[in-house]
Parts: C-alpha cells; structure tokens; sequence
C-alpha cells in the first residue's frame, strides 16, 4: 500500500515556489490544480539548495520551479536548480492589491510564486551568469564615478566656507586645475588654515585615485564588453559603459525575449497610449529597467547632433510638430530595435593585427592610404595600432553599412579629409608642408592602392554597424 502512494505521489506533476532571501530559501509545492501540498525553509548554501530540490523532487515530478530574485538572492538556488535539469523561470513580485488582500511572509511568497508557474504568469527565463564579470565591473566603475563626484562637492562646499586666503587662492580654479593644484600644495599657518588645507589635499588625491581607477575599470569593461559582443560595441554611440548597461539588462541569453518589441518594453522605450477623445498620441513609458532606458537615451543624445541621418530625421519630425521628447521617444524606440538585433546576432569584429604588415609588405605609405580613404595618417595609424575603431553612420541597408557619410566627424575628422577647425590646424599645415610628396606609385590612383582597397583591408575600414529601422 505504502508503495502505491509512493508511486502515485511520482507520478503527478507538481509545481514550486521560491521566496528567496538572504540567509534562507523558502520553498512551497502546489499540484497541477494549485492545490497547496508543503512548505519549508533551506539555508542559502551547496548543501541547503541540494535538500531544498530533494524536497521538491519527493513530492512529485517538477514540472517548473518559479523563483522570485533570479538575479539576486535566488541566483545561487537557480544555478542549482538548472545544473539538475529543472526548468526555472523568473517570477516578479506580486501586485499591491493581491498583496494587501492575501498579506506578506515567506510561506505566502513562496505560494504565490509557485501559482504564477503554474498559471503561466511567469514564463521568462532567467538571465545566465555570462555577464556577471561584466555586471561586476559596471557597478564598480559606477561606484567609483559617485565616490569622485561626492569628493568634488565635498571640495566646493568647503572652499565656499573656507577662509579668504584658501578661497581666493583655489576657489577661481577650476576642474583639474584645482585637483592638481590641491593635491601639490604643503599646508602651513595657523591651526585653521593647516586643517582645512590638509583635507582639501586629502580629497584631492582620493579624486586623482578615484579618477585612475575608474580608467582602469573603464579599460577593462571596454575589453570584457568587446569580447562578448563585438557587434553591439562596434554601434554608432555606443560607449563601454552603454553597452555594458544593455549587456547587463539583456542578460547573456538575450533569446529569452522573443520580440524586439518585448526588449523595448524592458528598456522601458515602448510607446504607451496616452490618447483621449479626438486627440490620438502615444507618450514615454515610464517602466522597464530605467537603467537601460537612461542608455538608450545617451546614444540618442549622442546621435542626434552628429550623426547627418539622425539629424534630418529630428528636423522632419521638427516640421511635422512633435516635440523634442517625442523625437527622443521615436529615436529610442529605433535604437532599442537596434540594439536588439545586436544583443541576438553575433557580430564578429574584424581584426587590425595585419593591417600593417600588409600594408608593409605591398610598400604603400600611410600618407597614400588616408589620400584614399579621405581621412588623415593619424587615424589609419590608430585603426592599425587597434587605438580606434572606423565607426560609420547608420544606413538604411539589410547586409551592411556605407562608408561613412561625408558629414561625420571622427576625432576632429570629417571625411572628406578634412579638419575641424582648432589651433592645431595652423602646425599640422607646416607639419605637411615640411613632409616629402610621396611617390607616384603610392598615390591614390597607383595599382597598389587599388590592390590593397580591394582587398581585406577596405572591408575593414569600411565595417560598420547595424541600422535602426524606422529613421
């Protein structure tokens, strides 16, 4: 008789529930009709995420484990769960007014989310933990920008209430004029003057080492952020740290989301109806990760005064009488779309080790493959040395981009060759007038250069990025 139960109880299909917290895991089982069957509480370790399945497994066949906190405090119990073959998924908090009705305690938690796995309220998947490395050093670069920011107001507040000496002889510097010459200076005079010097010296060196450990971060998430999605790295606008946002926000398996409209709603750039009577409008969502948004509002920000399509795009919706907010809200909804063919289509970045040798070994100058290109040596050198990427406006193209257009500008470039206009361009004229012309062979018209802008290298110099569709 014993055993008939046993068999029966491994043979129906039940369904769990996972309030997670720091120190414990609380776990509840339900049946296929949302019947409670148990409950009960693990620790957050190897071996308390191990009795906590066991716990699970002996009450039926799990069909599908909810966790609430996916991302934190039920990571490590969704990291075990997987590795056991359970299908997990990540379930949100339940609303206010179920949570004023039914109350609040882990046991009820723990219910809650297994009914939402069985009603199918919670069907995403859990992000992955490939780009932990990433979140890692995105939240310490963070931090280190918030501890330099508050140590230069700590600066300015103090000079402010200074005395005279101290603050006419610091407070009409600014930036890092002022940190330089903080931290240089040798305290001296009355007890007042020594106290309040020695702390603005103090707080300008934590700027200066808060100030090259952010570098340092910044350095290496660039490097973690190009190696697990070149692509995406490689999008006009996006910096490190943008990427790295979105990067985190997508989690390593981006195919979680089956839409890039259900990427827009993450990122909280999906238009919302806002209409009423005979006005029809749609306004900015204000959900979704506002992290991911504030990303896609800087490449916005970014794209709109430099990129030449971006910029006819805002004056015909100028024209049309949409306000500036209501540009931005179009221009981030494109590049979400964007940004999602990024996130889900590898990209491989095309590597510069052998464009020098190359060029080396067919004898052509830089000077005749900038002629070529339009841009000056100064950045084919970068491009070779791996300094810089050739970044391209987008364009309304399915298999590539263009190259760039002839109203970007690169680090003061524009691409017709030309220079911005700075102080440098008086020597930089000299510079060329003092240089020997090159040879015939090397022009831009020379059977070498044509060979080699045929070749690997004029692809290279020409990868560009995905194209937002809609602009």
């Amino acid at each position: 008789m014993a055993s008939e139960v046993a068999a029966d109880l491994m043979d129906r299909d039940v369904f769990a529930g996972v309030d997670s917290a720091a120190d414990t895991v609380h776990v509840a089982v339900i049946s296929d009709n949302g019947g409670h069957l148990a409950d009960a509480e693990f620790s957050t370790t190897t071996a308390g995420y191990a009795a906590a399945l066991a716990f699970l497994t002996a009450h039926g066949r799990v069909v599908t484990i909810g966790v609430a906190g996916t991302s934190s405090y039920g990571n490590g119990f969704t990291r075990a769960a997987r590795s056991c073959g359970h299908q997990v998924v990540e379930v949100n908090r339940p609303d206010r007014a179920e949570r004023r009705r039914t109350g609040k305690s882990d046991p009820i938690d723990a219910y809650a989310a297994a009914r939402a796995a069985l009603s199918g309220r919670a069907g995403s998947a859990p992000k992955d933990d490939t780009v932990s490395g990433i979140r890692a050093l995105h939240n310490a670069a963070r931090s280190a920008v918030k501890a330099r920011t508050a140590a230069l107001n700590q600066i300015g507040h103090i000079l402010i209430t200074a005395p005279e000496v101290i603050r006419a002889t610091y407070g009409q510097l600014k930036g890092t004029d002022r940190t330089e010459a903080l931290t240089r200076l040798r305290p001296a005079g009355d007890a007042l003057h020594v106290t309040v010097l020695t702390t603005l010296k103090s707080l300008a060196r934590r700027v200066k080492e808060l100030t090259a450990e952010h570098d340092a971060l910044t350095r290496a998430l660039d490097a973690e952020v190009t190696a697990h999605n070149p692509g995406l790295r490689a999008a006009y606008g996006v910096g490190p740290d943008t990427a790295a946002q979105l990067l985190i926000t997508a989690g390593g398996n981006p195919e979680r989301m089956r839409t890039e409209a259900s990427f827009a709603a993450l990122c909280g750039a999906a238009p919302v109806p806002a209409s009423s009577g005979r006005t029809h409008r749609h306004r900015l969502s204000r959900g979704g990760d506002r992290a991911a948004n504030a990303a896609l509002y800087r490449i916005a920000l970014v794209r709109m005064p430099s990129d030449a399509r971006t910029r006819a795009y805002v004056a015909q919706q100028t024209a049309a009488g949409r306000t500036k907010k209501e540009i931005i809200r179009l221009l981030k909804r494109a590049t979400a779309r964007e940004v999602f063919r990024c996130l889900t289509t590898k990209v491989t970045s095309p590597g510069t080790a052998d464009l020098r040798p190359l060029r080396q070994a067919k004898n052509i100058t830089l000077t005749a493959v900038a002629r070529h290109f339009g841009v000056w040596p100064t950045t084919i050198s970068r491009l070779e040395r791996g300094l810089s990427k050739a970044e391209t406006s987008p364009t309304p193209t399915v298999t590539g981009s263009k190259p760039l257009d002839s109203n970007r500008s690169i680090n003061g470039l524009s691409t017709n060759g030309r220079r911005r206009p700075t102080r440098a361009s008086a020597r930089s004229r000299r510079s060329r007038a003092s240089t020997p012309r090159a040879r015939s062979s090397d022009r831009c018209g020379g059977e070498a250069v044509t060979t080699l802008c045929s070749g690997p290298v004029s692809a290279r110099c020409r990868a560009g990025s995905p194209v937002p569709e809609g602009l």
